[in-house]
């Protein structure tokens, strides 16, 4: 048989392989990004319920010591005692599991798992990832990781109560606590897993941002969304082994009798044989993952930021190349400060300084971005969809929140303010409430392209509101009692008479947390009520540019039913001057719009024959 003949039927049988899949391989165990992508992103949405639902119990705790709780008893049993408190055990596990869940669960995988599988082949024109059958198998490490974390909940122990950071040696000794028993080990099983599925998404984005861009689409044409999941995954690519290391040696220090992280312990008076071990390592491991994972998690969101901005401002982004270089910038940085979380471990104050001259350099990269968010919002045509408030509000907490970073990343005010209130009030702006406000505005702007279907945008709008002034009325008051000296996971603020001066303060906390946790379900009835009973979307509902929105309203698997378009510009033509309309998608040629043109562009005229005759093979004529 001819090479050209067999090209031919491997065509038709991947074509019959994605036209007829039965239910299981369409909607369970299917190959196809789109599909994967929203896997992922209903299961982000389950742990955001469940994360934040664990931190307004807890926050009921510490704003209303005293209440009687017991209509909480028939969801947490054993956790609420015959009096109607809180077991303290619980509360620190309860602490554990709503960082790890938050964290990992929501904002990496949710967040990253879902717009990375979504966008990137859609927006680099590609049939789908480059190995389907991978990206299938990341999902599913992570749902294993994920039954195994919502498993450890049930525990008779208790799910893990050491910190989502896990100190050892809390978590080294199964015998130290009682959330340190079987519920840590589950954690760290399940942690494993989720780095397995971490690594093997991070793998098939890169290749595929590398590999099977269509004709034209070169990097320096790439939206800044891809640039933003590209870096991301090369971030997690680095980083996320550490993890695992660091992970792997804690089960070996917790099973099999090692000391990595473990010397001269003594458990109720008895010396225990452990020698040689430092529990500060794990904390060098740790961070070494965890302050990159801080990026992990905002660099996605500040992606979509870019992409929503620029069409909801119907102007082209301000410094598309400084945007880019900023992106780079802050991932060299992340991978050489992660030591500014360990100023209180005794560190040499001169390699202490190092990693807080190298922190505050951070505040470069970060204020480019800033001010290049705002310069493009500036006198522009802004549409106040739900998606552009919800970048406008994560401009807003990127910039709020960066600031407190500074005053962190000086080591004589960190020591001071270390372990307080100020740091979850600062982590969870800029990272926290920044990162979700991201992924609410991708929901909101992709939703008609994920599910054909219009959001309702009154409801988007309140959604908003609620949540942003929410947000502020939670994390501002806690810089404030951390500058009191408040320390975070403590169980009650009653025993100390300077606690008991903010009651008042942490009641209204409470209260702020406790609607903005209600307003959630705003949006929950918007997103489900849209996919079955929303507006029918139309082609291109905002009047974008990139490549996603050249496909039918709901692509099958392989996104274009016929050729793949090719690329002649940026992503970025908005409100050109002379065009006929304020928007140029990326796939029209410069010879299509010579009354817009730019002197240069012209020049690119000659480039489009040379675009069209590039060798371009179909992706369908390679079996996923």
């Amino acid at each position: 048989m001819s090479s050209t003949a067999a090209e031919v039927v491997v065509h038709e049988e991947v074509h019959a392989h994605h036209d007829d899949p039965n239910f299981w391989r369409k909607y369970i165990f299917s190959e196809d990004h789109k599909t994967i992508a929203k896997q992922y992103l209903i299961s982000g949405i389950f742990w955001a319920i469940l994360g934040i639902a664990m931190s307004v119990v807890f926050r009921i705790q510490l704003g209303f010591p005293d209440a009687d709780i017991s209509w909480l008893k028939p969801v947490l049993g054993q956790w609420i005692s015959e009096t109607g408190k809180l077991d303290p055990n619980f509360y620190l596990a309860l602490v554990t599991m709503h960082g790890t869940i938050m964290v990992f669960f929501v904002l990496t995988a949710g967040l990253s798992g879902t717009f990375s599988n979504f966008l990137i082949p859609l927006q680099i024109g590609a049939r789908d990832m480059a190995s389907g059958f991978l990206n299938m198998l990341s999902y599913w490490f992570f749902f294993t990781a994920s039954v195994i974390m919502f498993a450890s909940l049930f525990l008779q122990t208790g799910p893990a109560a050491g910190g989502w950071v896990i100190y050892p040696p809390l978590s080294a000794l199964p015998q130290a606590h009682i959330g340190s028993e079987l519920g840590m080990s589950l954690w760290l099983v399940s942690m494993a897993l989720f780095i397995v599925s971490q690594l093997l998404g991070g793998i098939n984005y890169i290749t595929t941002v590398i590999n099977l861009r269509t004709r034209g689409m070169t990097f320096n044409k790439l939206p800044l969304t891809i640039w933003a999941f590209l870096i991301t995954a090369v971030l997690g690519l680095i980083s996320f082994p550490v993890l695992l290391s660091a992970a792997l040696l804690l089960i070996f220090d917790r099973n099999f009798g090692t000391s990595f992280y473990l010397s001269e312990i003594y458990i109720a008076g008895e010396a225990l044989p452990n020698v040689g071990g430092s529990p500060i390592l794990f904390q060098h491991l740790f961070w070494f993952l965890g302050h990159p994972e801080v990026y992990i998690v905002l660099l996605p969101a500040l992606g979509i930021t870019s992409e929503i901005i620029a069409t909801n401002s119907r102007k082209p982004i301000f410094g598309y190349r400084a945007m880019i270089a900023s992106l780079l910038g802050i991932a060299f940085l992340a991978f050489i400060v992660w030591a500014h979380h360990m100023f209180v471990t005794g560190m040499n104050p001169f390699l202490g300084s190092v990693f807080m001259f190298l922190t505050l350099i951070i505040a470069v990269p970060s204020a480019v971005k800033a001010f290049n968010y705002i310069t493009t919002l500036w006198k522009g045509n802004i549409i106040f969809t739900p998606a552009m408030l919800f970048s406008i509000g994560l401009v807003s907490f990127f910039v709020s929140g960066g600031l407190t970073g500074i005053i962190l990343g000086n080591s004589a005010l960190d020591i001071q303010l270390h372990d307080t209130y100020f740091v979850v009030a600062h982590f969870h702006i800029v990272m926290g409430a920044a990162s979700a406000f991201g992924f609410f505005a991708g929901v909101y702007h992709w939703f008609p392209k994920m599910f054909g279907r219009m959001m309702n945008t009154t409801l988007g709008q309140i959604h908003f509101w609620c949540t942003f002034i929410g947000v502020y009325l939670i994390f501002f008051p806690l810089h404030y009692i951390g500058i009191a000296g408040f320390p975070r996971r403590y169980y009650q603020f009653t025993t100390y008479d300077f606690t008991k001066t903010y009651t008042d303060l942490n009641m209204f906390v409470t209260v702020a947390a406790i609607l903005t946790f209600a307003s959630q379900f705003i949006f929950l009835y918007n997103f489900f009520a849209s996919i079955f009973a929303g507006k029918r979307a139309p082609q291109n509902p905002w009047r974008s540019n990139t490549l996603e929105w050249t496909t039918p309203i709901n692509p099958g698997h392989g996104n274009w039913p016929g050729e793949i378009p090719a690329v002649y510009r940026w992503s970025y033509d908005y409100s050109k001057p002379g065009a006929a309309e304020d928007f140029i998608p990326q796939n029209v040629p410069y010879s299509q719009t010579l009354e817009s043109n730019l002197p240069h562009e012209n020049e690119e005229i000659k480039m489009e024959a040379e675009i069209e005759a590039q060798n371009f093979n179909d992706q369908f004529d390679q079996p996923h």
